[in-house]
């Protein structure tokens, strides 16, 4: 009967040593190449070579042995190789994660000629470096077209795994050229894992036929297939249900964790590594609409902290540089690295010039594709393993993808120095630094609640018009008889993004019911609720009963639009000609505006913003010098305020007009609103709920009753 073979009290401390040293030293070395403007990535493979066999080995042979507990080597391995191989899961997770499908689509010619070009040209390149090389690299008894082959496929592929953390450590993940360069990766890892196993095939039977190559590929393919369609059903269901139960963020923790074990197991068993499912999980998990915003960063800081680290020092360990000790051997090594350098670049650049892209993206996409990782690591072991490669072209092959990293570090570095890219890009790259740094408007999915009826139209078009059209929304429709509804004015409101029509039948007819209904869809991954607000139904009310039902309820931002008095049954009008902004310097104030800059930079609309100051009448009686001092320090702030809006309405193109009035405000909001004859108000308030009943402050209710304009609010849960 098998058992737990228990690891003796000696493995484990050594184990303990052996994390925190390499830990220690990566994370350190990482910093230091970060301080003199270098990926990180670069020190963590230098840690492995200064704690291998080359430095620390040479340097203190018995502290060297005690480090990998010489008699236990297989032990220790086992375990440290066991959680690099974590790592790297896990970064493969994370670029799934940043990887852009769509984008990618959108440039699949020049991803799949880049591709092409960055293996062929190693491929031959490797071919002629591997028969030319003398026999002091061969191993005793190997054939030399199966050596040549094994060659070939170390100085051809990329890794995905170190592409992606020098992309992301220079912020250009998001750039063009980064989602080609991760596609291409991408391919690359598929296809070496694919050739690999053709070559093994080869190498141990000595001879391969159609059927062992279809054997190898289909599965995968298949795989893919089934990851993309069923097990994004299977993500969606499992994310969806702990949104129901509001298991937060540990919760989709779990299931991302759950997901890159599952998809890795199956692409261990087609013979391909895990690390390739690894991939695919993350693609699946950031495709969910259920996804947990937070899930990406807790992943991020628990791989770039920990697990990457160890991973790429690991690879550095298994360098041994005593094994090049005569000059045959530095020579003919130094000849691999260059063709394995050289090769990579012109097939990239070729490829990427072919395809129409610029130079400098041309230079950038051979640069950054030049970074080897894991799988060169794995096609020396299996080399060896074979009886392809000895000690002498193992160490050879190992030291490629270190020198290569630091190399493909350094040159895009270089290349992308004061490039901006094309105007297109830029102008990408900018709306996505908006939405990350905006409040509400962001590319959440939308979620609006309808009876089909005027208000819940004017609340689809003021979303429409501000949020991205890659923000795709839901329209819900409750009640008795769902189907009865007629949401198609609604759809038509929202043309061009991507809905779905949610039916959800209730037993009763009742404000507080149909409420529920919408809180629970709600906590399905929304970023906000766009809600439709009808004329107040009854004394005692904010607006109806269902409105209030919803904001003493709701735990995600409300927007809520109450169209202009004289609208009778009509929408909204085609566009807005002047809206009113109060700026408060809150965040639902700057929530507020994120939504009236959109509007404005899409309809072309006239933007205002005013901030009302007030001077305190409490100071006693024939004091004029405090009042005064009030004064001037409350206009001072509300002109800083004024100038960061103004700031952030110009980031999108908006020029708008800045006022500061004194006095009450609601009394000169609805002033200005007149002067101005503007047709919208957008603006924001903290929603607070005493006694659980909505209260939204009586400045903003009394704009609520007596504006005659459209009004948008913008309501934040406080308590939460």
């Amino acid at each position: 009967m098998a058992e737990l073979i228990p690891i003796e009290e000696h493995e484990l401390l050594v184990f303990w040593v052996q994390l925190f040293v390499i830990v220690v030293f990566a994370r350190t070395l990482g910093w230091m190449m970060r301080k003199i403007g270098l990926p990180g990535v670069i020190g963590e493979l230098g840690a492995g070579l200064l704690l291998g066999p080359s430095v620390f080995g040479t340097v203190w042979p018995d502290g060297f042995n005690w480090f990998l507990n010489e008699g236990h080597e297989e032990v220790q391995s086992a375990a440290l190789l066991g959680i690099a191989w974590v790592g790297v899961a896990l970064l493969l997770v994370v670029t799934g994660f940043e990887t852009d499908l769509d984008l990618i689509r959108k440039l699949g010619r020049p991803a799949a000629l880049v591709t092409a070009g960055s293996l062929i040209l190693p491929l031959i390149g490797g071919l002629v470096v591997g028969y030319v090389l003398p026999d002091v690299f061969v191993a005793a008894g190997a054939e030399r077209v199966n050596f040549a082959l094994f060659v070939a496929l170390a100085l051809s592929v990329s890794s995905l795994a170190v592409v992606a953390k020098i992309l992301s450590e220079l912020g250009l993940m998001r750039r063009d050229f980064g989602q080609i360069t991760v596609a291409a990766g991408m391919a690359n890892d598929v296809i070496g894992w694919l050739l690999l196993g053709v070559f093994t095939g080869l190498a141990t039977s000595g001879e391969i036929g159609v059927g062992q190559v279809l054997s190898t590929v289909v599965p995968i393919l298949i795989f893919v297939g089934v990851a993309m369609t069923l097990g994004q059903r299977v993500v969606d269901a499992s994310l969806r249900q702990l949104r129901r139960r509001d298991a937060g963020v540990s919760g989709a923790l779990t299931v991302a964790i759950v997901s890159m074990l599952a998809f890795g197991v199956v692409t261990q068993r087609l013979g391909v590594e895990a690390v390739l499912g690894a991939f695919v999980a993350g693609v699946v998990l950031h495709r969910s609409r259920f996804q947990h915003e937070e899930t990406l960063h807790l992943i991020e800081g628990l791989t770039y902290g920990f697990f990457a680290p160890i991973f790429f020092a690991t690879a550095g360990l298994r360098v041994d540089l005593r094994e090049l000790g005569n000059r045959t051997a530095i020579l003919w090594t130094l000849v691999i690295i260059v063709v394995a350098v050289v090769a990579k670049f012109i097939g990239a650049y070729v490829g990427a010039r072919l395809a129409g892209r610029s130079k400098r993206g041309a230079l950038a996409l051979g640069a950054g594709l030049n970074a080897r990782g894991a799988l060169e690591i794995v096609i020396a072991t299996v080399g060896a393993a074979v009886g392809v490669f000895n000690t002498v072209a193992f160490t050879a092959i190992v030291l490629v993808p270190v020198v290569t990293s630091v190399i493909a570090s350094i040159g895009l570095r270089l290349v992308v120095r004061g490039w901006e890219g094309s105007a297109d890009e830029v102008a990408r790259l900018e709306r996505e630094a908006a939405l990350e740094r905006n409040i509400v408007v962001r590319s959440s999915r939308l979620l609006i609640p309808s009876n089909g009826k005027p208000a819940s139209i004017a609340a689809s078009q003021v979303l429409h018009f501000a949020w991205p059209e890659e923000s795709a929304a839901t329209v819900l429709t409750t009640g008795v008889d769902p189907d009865e509804v007629n949401v198609d004015p609604l759809m038509n409101t929202l043309y061009g993004r991507e809905v779905e029509h949610r039916k959800i039948r209730t037993t009763e007819v009742s404000a507080t019911d149909i409420a529920d209904r919408i809180i629970d869809e709600s906590a399905l991954g929304f970023g906000v609720i766009g809600l439709g607000a009808n004329e107040k139904d009854e004394e005692g009310v904010i607006i109806s009963n269902l409105v209030d039902d919803v904001l003493s309820m709701s735990r995600i931002p409300v927007v809520l639009v109450r169209r202009a008095h004289n609208l009778g049954a009509r929408g909204l009008p085609a566009a807005f000609a002047k809206v009113v902004v109060p700026v408060a310097g809150t965040p639902a104030s700057r929530a507020a505006s994120e939504i009236a800059f959109n509007i404005g930079r899409n309809l072309g609309t006239a933007v205002n913003l005013t901030h009302v100051t007030s001077t305190s009448d409490s100071g006693i009686i024939g004091d004029l010098i405090h009042p005064m001092r009030e004064h001037f320090a409350n206009e001072a702030t509300g002109r800083r305020l004024l100038d960061q809006s103004t700031a952030m309405a110009s980031e999108l193109g908006v020029e708008p007009k800045t006022s500061l009035r004194n006095g009450d405000p609601a009394e000169e909001i609805l002033a200005l609103v007149e002067e101005l004859e503007a047709d919208l108000v957008v603006m924001g308030a903290n929603l607070r709920r005493p006694e659980g009943q909505p209260f939204l402050g009586h400045t903003v209710e009394r704009i609520l009753r007596d504006c005659d304009a459209t009004v948008v609010l913008v309501l934040m849960p406080f308590d939460l």
